[in-house]
């Protein structure tokens, strides 16, 4: 690793501009981050995937690959990426900084505490909880109903066994009794907030926005009107501030943020995307788990809120998703068929790409066991789709294995950015928001919306609220609502359980299926697998 110092200087930031934590992760100052009204220069790659496997198909490993290609082909690149929780690092995916030779570094740092932007985002959200119990607790002239909060409270690991609680148990001294939950760090709607500001003010009020729940009358209570917007400010001070590390090769990288793309918007923050855009000639982000859920959301909801919007976007492919979304096993090799099956998969998603505008260029991120004859069933499916894909190895080359791609993206960019076309209007009323999504990004024909989302919208339209963007809250394994349902299932119909007003955040959170807010460790999880050396080195992850 170099030193923070070598890697803020390739972006002409001087020492005076950083916050250090030691000598290799830094804060960028406030006083150098882009202002609000300013238009980065750079220009912004999106880099998304099709459906994942419960595996992951290396979309980080990708994006940090193509930027250390960009850089060996001689253009001044940075990265702008989300960072990894807990909970996941702890269950399924045990690391989220990449692979290879294509990580982040420190990846160790970076994958636990970090700098402690999730700890202060998690302090923030419970301080507005304890402050709404301790109204309800004194009778505040507030007079809130304890039976219409909904604002829960937050923790960074994965625990089913906390989604459903009973609080203020023990008598007088400790509260009122009333049913509340935890929510996963990364689905808090404070991590919403602290991705879509653009500045202190800008953050404040979104802040105050936070909708916790009604008073008796039925009127709606605000983290405002509960005096909670300066001291959940203050908890945010240095976690607003992007993070700087670099890439296995050096490249900058401006990690912050890291809102879930199944329960939340999956994007790195506004701010970090505008500073990688602002001191960088290109800036790579991604939009996580796939183009249906964070890439979708990127476009409607983050380009939306901050005025982005991108050059070029990539799609990333491998012959194990498309396996999979051809109705055959993850560890199967050899049937061509549920290769050339998978590609109708590919072929919707480059459908919805389309639908904003862009041609995507294909990033085929081949593994260690792929076939020769695989990876050309895949070059033959994308010839017929009109597609131009390219054959992406980083992970064992590092930035070289990635020239090819950065040379098509260089390509890409040449040519005119497509004019900024969201998916929906803002006038449309939230449920033809949530079909529209539904029929033209997941390829469903219908919705089943439950009583209880029903009387939801009637709530959101009472109160003034159905001119805001949806996000929509769904499995990342497939298109439809149904993890199992892998393989492209046109024609489904969408169930819609609940939908929450997410208002500093800017959106209606739409629930479909048996989608969790808190997830669940995983029968194995990678924390068996996690330990620390008698050296003092974190292993395992």
């Amino acid at each position: 690793m170099r030193p923070i110092l070598e890697i803020a200087a390739a972006l002409d930031l001087q020492p005076n501009s950083l916050i250090c934590y030691g000598e290799h992760m830094a804060k960028l100052r406030l006083g150098v981050l882009p202002k609000k009204e300013a238009k980065p220069t750079g220009k912004i790659v999106l880099v998304s995937a099709i459906n994942p496997t419960r595996s992951g198909e290396g979309k980080t490993t990708v994006s940090i690959g193509l930027a250390q290609g960009l850089a060996r082909i001689g253009q001044r690149v940075a990265l702008a990426l989300r960072e990894p929780s807990l909970g996941p690092i702890f269950g399924v995916k045990g690391g989220g900084t990449g692979g290879g030779h294509c990580q982040l570094e420190p990846s160790t740092r970076i994958n636990l505490h970090f700098t402690g932007d999730l700890h202060a985002v998690g302090a923030a959200h419970n301080l507005l909880a304890a402050l709404l119990d301790n109204a309800i607790h004194f009778r505040s002239e507030l007079d809130l109903e304890h039976r219409q909060v909904f604002w829960r409270r937050v923790l960074d690991v994965n625990d089913r066994t906390l989604r459903h609680s009973v609080i203020g148990l023990g008598g007088r001294l400790n509260g009122v009794p009333r049913e509340a939950g935890f929510d996963i760090t990364a689905a808090s709607e404070i991590m919403a907030i602290l991705c879509l500001y653009e500045d202190l003010a800008d953050l404040k009020v979104r802040l105050g926005r936070i909708l916790v729940g009604f008073d008796r009358s039925g009127d709606p209570v605000t983290a405002q009107s509960l005096q909670a917007t300066g001291a959940m400010a203050a908890l945010l001070q240095d976690a607003v501030l992007p993070n700087l590390v670099q890439s296995s090769e050096g490249v900058p990288t401006f990690v912050h943020g890291g809102p879930f793309g199944n329960i939340a918007h999956g994007c790195n923050s506004v701010i970090a995307t505008k500073t990688a855009a602002t001191y960088a000639d290109f800036a790579v982000t991604e939009a996580g788990f796939g183009f249906d859920l964070g890439a979708e959301k990127f476009f409607d909801l983050k380009c939306r809120s901050s005025g982005l919007w991108p050059s070029v976007v990539v799609l990333v492919v491998t012959v194990r998703a498309l396996r999979v979304h051809g109705g055959g096993e993850l560890a199967r090799h050899g049937a061509i068929e549920e290769i050339e099956s998978g590609l109708e998969h590919l072929s919707h998603h480059v459908h919805s790409v389309r639908a904003f505008g862009f041609e995507p260029v294909i990033a085929i991120n081949r593994f260690a066991d792929d076939t020769a004859q695989e990876l050309a069933a895949i070059d033959k499916g994308c010839v017929q789709l009109g597609l131009n894909a390219v054959h992406f190895t980083g992970f064992t080359e590092g930035g070289a294995g990635a020239e090819a791609l950065a040379h098509a993206v260089v390509t890409a960019a040449t040519q005119p950015i497509p004019p900024i076309r969201y998916l929906y209007d803002l006038e449309s009323l939230p449920e033809e928001k949530i079909a529209t999504v539904a029929r033209t990004i997941y390829g469903a024909s219908d919705l089943e919306i439950s009583r209880n989302a029903r009387k939801d919208l009637e709530r959101i339209q009472a109160l003034g609220y159905e001119r805001l963007p949806i996000c929509i809250a769904k499995t990342h394994l497939s298109l439809s609502s149904d993890p199992d349902q892998g393989s492209y299932h046109k024609g489904f119909t969408l169930p819609v359980e609940s939908v929450r007003i997410a208002a500093g955040a800017g959106y209606l959170l739409v629930l479909t299926g048996d989608i969790v807010t808190m997830p669940g460790l995983p029968r194995d999880p990678a924390a068996h697998r996690i330990d620390l050396s008698d050296e003092g080195e974190i292993i395992g992850i």
